[in-house]
């Protein structure tokens, strides 16, 4: 890494000016360390490099900056080398002498990255974005005028903004890599103070959801999926999970909000524009399909009909499963209503797709095919 010869780092630095101040490297020009590490820079030889970093270590113990500034350039070093191990050992206790230490927190995440450690990529990515924020928080220095303060703030932000747009992709990547819902769900709770107002946010809140519906959390789903209504009505995720949830909630009034939040999220889809993209007509497929159940929970079948054929409709090529389900529906609607023919054409093509509906649909395909052969 270049070295500057009064500033190592080109963010965070080590300082004990202020509480919430990042760490910065200040290594003087012209000191014992600084010389040290001159010579340690005209090494070509790796191995010889390293050695000579150790050394520095043992020479310099005493200093807390320049033991953080070795153990960094150590991990480094392992890095290039392809030791991610031992790069992340050597960073971490760079961490350890500089804790406030942006730049060290970036190059951590770019080894965990790497190494494919998700776990210790996501922490230090959240510790980056919680120390970013802390530069608006630091203490204003005696004498510095609120307007000289605030420019060195603004100053300080935008230096550090692509290492925070670094860290924030890489903590939404752990989010979105990890599949077990409930590890999930706790990094989504680290993530929203340490990325307030992300460029994430909205599928942030959809993994969220995704989350506690795996977890089969229907208490805490609702309350979330509501919260986020609450700041965006026309959020689709939390319309359709809403509108699913109470579908299939055995408490009275419950199929009633189904109906509400199923017409809402095919509303806010807007299947029929223009510019309506795959998501938003799958989107509304899947209202359309979960409003037809919620009829016929309601025992308004001939009204459930019409809407299953929409989703059908909308689903077919687009997704296999969710269109599987929409016309078993249509064709369990179509059987209600004594339509045997009708649910029996349904039903012929429900059955060529293998997936958990392929059963059931056999299943009611028997019984048509028997009432049909009895009506004749």
């Amino acid at each position: 890494m270049k070295r500057t010869r009064w500033l190592v780092g080109l963010v965070a630095v080590l300082s004990v000016l202020g509480h919430a101040q990042l760490d910065r490297i200040v290594i003087p020009a012209g000191t014992p360390e600084d010389q040290a590490l001159a010579a340690i820079s005209n090494e070509q030889d790796t191995q010889k490099k390293l050695a000579m970093y150790q050394d520095f270590l043992q020479k310099f113990s005493a200093n807390q900056a320049a033991v953080a500034y070795g153990n960094w350039q150590i991990s480094q070093s392992y890095q290039t080398a392809g030791d991610l191990q031992k790069a992340l050992e050597y960073g971490d206790k760079a961490l350890a002498g500089s804790p406030r230490n942006l730049d060290i927190l970036v190059s951590q995440a770019g080894v965990a990255q790497q190494s494919k450690d998700n776990a210790k990529l996501f922490d230090y990515s959240v510790r980056g974005g919680e120390l970013y924020n802390s530069i608006a928080k630091q203490g204003k220095p005696e004498g510095m005028s609120d307007q000289e303060f605030a420019q060195r703030v603004n100053e300080d932000k935008a230096a550090a903004k692509s290492s925070y747009e670094f860290l924030e992709a890489a903590a939404f990547n752990a989010i979105a890599e990890e599949p077990d819902a409930k590890k999930r769900m706790a990094y989504i709770e680290r993530f929203t103070p340490a990325f307030p107002s992300s460029r994430f946010q909205e599928q942030i809140a959809s993994y969220a959801m995704m989350s506690l519906s795996d977890q089969k959390d229907t208490t805490l789903l609702i309350a979330y999926a509501e919260k986020t209504l609450a700041a965006d009505p026309n959020n689709l995720t939390a319309l359709l999970l809403l509108a699913g949830t109470y579908a299939d909630d055995p408490k009275p009034g419950s199929v009633t909000k189904a109906v509400t939040y199923s017409q809402k999220a095919i509303e806010a889809a807007k299947a029929d524009a223009p510019d309506a993209d795959r998501s938003r007509k799958v989107s509304a497929g899947l209202a359309h399909s979960t409003l037809g159940y919620a009829y016929m929970k309601q025992d308004k079948t001939a009204a459930a009909i019409p809407e299953l054929k929409s989703g059908s409709a909308l689903l077919k090529g687009q997704d296999d499963q969710q269109y599987a389900i929409a016309m078993y529906r249509l064709g369990f609607a179509y059987a209600k209503l004594s339509k045997v023919s009708e649910a029996r054409d349904v039903l012929q093509e429900v059955v060529k797709i293998s997936g958990p509906v392929q059963q059931p649909a056999q299943d009611l395909l028997a019984k048509v095919n028997a009432a049909r052969a009895k009506g004749k």
